[in-house]
């Protein structure tokens, strides 16, 4: 399998794809629920297993029952509290093996790199340039960059990496570790490779994709499609 030819970029979701890292999401979601629960918003429509969809639900109902005027404030408070428990394990966080060999080989080989996370850019800075490759990436797009609306899986959130990479986003090709990174790739017309460093193992994205997805062990699996 080698990379498709109309290719000009590559790029990555940060936490369980390029980086090995250990954020609190249970922690992270607990944050998004009691913000939402404080508003009224119904206990059925903020429980799923994710928090971003969470968010996008619980922003949708305040919408539609007369609670706009809260939106902006929300993100706020969610969005200062999300970095502060990135933060606390930034330190150890690490590259997963072979993802700068991988990332040097793109370069090499004259690809444009990015990095679309939904990660604060505090945290996505912070963890990046303790590993050494921040400024190997052409470009990072994080989850404060940007309204809440526009991050993933919103196609907005691959169409701001395509901009800040000079290319479209049909011609990127994103690697992600979970189903809303698959989401936005579909949703913006980008190819997506699914790795298995996450929580999905190549038969859970088969199940919950669809058995056309294309999946690798981890990043350094590219080396073999570069």
């Amino acid at each position: 399998m080698a990379l498709d030819p109309f290719i000009k970029a590559v790029g990555f979701d940060m936490d369980g794809t390029f980086m090995h890292t250990k954020v609190d999401y249970p922690k992270l979601a607990r944050v998004v629920y009691d913000e939402f629960e404080s508003l009224g918003v119904p206990e059925d429509i903020l429980i799923t297993d994710n928090y971003k969809l969470t968010m996008d639900r619980g922003i949708e109902w305040l919408r539609t029952h007369g609670g706009s005027e809260h939106i902006p404030g929300i993100n706020e408070r969610i969005g200062r509290r999300a970095t502060e428990i990135e933060m606390e394990n930034a330190a150890i966080a690490v590259p997963y093996p072979g993802a700068v060999e991988v990332l040097d080989m793109l370069i090499g080989k004259g690809y444009k790199v990015g990095i679309l996370t939904r990660g604060g850019r505090r945290y996505a800075t912070t963890v990046l340039g303790e590993a050494g490759v921040l400024t190997k990436f052409n470009a990072i797009v994080a989850r404060d960059d940007y309204p809440e609306e526009e991050a993933k899986p919103s196609p907005l959130a691959m169409d701001h990496l395509a901009a800040a990479l000079g290319v479209r986003s049909r011609e990127i090709l994103y690697i992600g570790d979970g189903i809303v990174d698959y989401m936005t790739a579909d949703a913006s017309g980008a190819s997506f490779i699914g790795v298995e460093t996450g929580p999905n193992s190549a038969e859970m994205w088969r199940r919950k994709v669809g058995k056309d997805v294309r999946t690798i062990p981890s990043v350094a699996s590219l080396a073999e499609m570069i």
